[in-house]
């Protein structure tokens, strides 16, 4: 089990590796490196709710499970904005396709609009976490 403190500086940690995914994704679209942007994109949305799920004291090592968590009990729930739980399962659907599909492409346009999801998804993740004591 671990303390609170320990909790809030994992969560802070988490919330800083999403925003450093930001930094990663723009890098490897200025490269043309759509597929690479895609996971990173995906991961900066996963790695807010790692933080969020750390507030609320859920664990699971699953990415659907935890993706499904959020949209019940955030998106669901009304806490979050519905469009939050379309981001995610986009992004999820997405990420799958970059890493395991045969002959996928994205298009420039494609993946900046993902960029601005993700930008959007993590604030609005910071936020909650930042509004809820």
């Amino acid at each position: 089990m671990i303390t609170k403190e320990e909790r809030n500086t994992l969560i802070e940690y988490r919330l800083q590796q999403a925003k450093e995914t930001i930094e990663e994704a723009q890098i490897l679209i200025n490269l043309k490196k759509y597929r690479a942007s895609v996971n990173r994109i995906y991961y900066g949305m996963f790695y807010s709710i790692l933080a969020l799920s750390l507030k609320y004291d859920f664990e699971t090592s699953k990415h659907q499970r935890l993706i499904g968590w959020f949209n019940k009990n955030f998106v669901n729930a009304k806490k979050l904005d519905f469009k939050y739980g379309k981001m995610i399962n986009n992004a999820f659907n997405k990420r799958l396709s970059g890493d395991y599909d045969t002959f996928i492409e994205f298009t420039e346009n494609d993946i900046l609009s993902l960029l601005n999801d993700m930008k959007d998804f993590i604030a609005a993740i910071e936020n909650f976490i930042n509004s809820v004591k």
